[in-house]
């Protein structure tokens, strides 16, 4: 998709919005690119010639390559569970196979070598990227106490330590195996193994 860069006036104007037609061509460009050439070929000025449009939008939007192929990644941040409350096996489920479903698209998969890379050694990006998770860190938070409350799980499970562990064992699974499939009977295996280890 290109943008019409006659709509990208670099001029800046108080108040003038920016245009989300540039935005939405310049994240499908990243993630494009990210699997045709991969993390350590793409660049800003690759992404703005294939989007239609300039550097300068660019870093007007995103200060770095890691932020906008992190937003081009991940397009939204996962803020929600669809097992009721009181069931704890099945939030550790639908967590594990939400963050498998997440990681295993081809452009996940391309960005996240690189990415991980760029995160380690920025502080201030690293930041920036895990505070996108704060509504689910909430949920999660929330749906432990709820099940501690209740009995279902032990009074000392951090449940910033099971957002680790999920998305620890998704992650190790993929580098360890790039190309491999993560199927239903490893989201059930590893469901499995972290629900006995939680439930009293």
């Amino acid at each position: 998709m290109k943008a019409d860069p006659s709509t990208d006036v670099e001029t800046p104007t108080a108040g003038r919005p920016r245009d989300p037609r540039i935005d939405v061509a310049i994240l499908e460009a990243t993630a494009d690119l990210l699997v045709e050439i991969g993390y350590g070929a793409l660049t800003m000025a690759a992404v703005a010639e294939r989007a239609g449009t300039t550097k300068t939008a660019l870093y007007r939007r995103w200060s770095s390559k890691a932020e906008l192929v992190h937003e081009a990644a991940f397009p939204t941040a996962p803020t929600a569970l669809g097992t009721p409350e009181g069931d704890i096996e099945g939030d550790v489920r639908a967590m594990i196979a939400a963050t498998r479903d997440v990681f295993v698209t081809p452009v996940v998969r391309a960005a996240l070598p690189g990415l991980i890379a760029d995160m380690a050694a920025d502080p201030d990006l690293n930041a920036r990227v895990v505070s996108r998770f704060v509504g689910l860190f909430d949920l999660v938070r929330a749906r432990l106490e709820h099940a501690i409350a209740h009995g279902e799980v032990h009074p000392d499970v951090d449940p910033a330590r099971l957002i680790e562990i999920v998305g620890g064992a998704t992650l190790l699974r993929i580098l360890l195996d790039p190309g491999g499939p993560l199927d239903d009977a490893w989201v059930d295996q590893t469901a499995a193994i972290i629900s006995h280890g939680v439930k009293m």
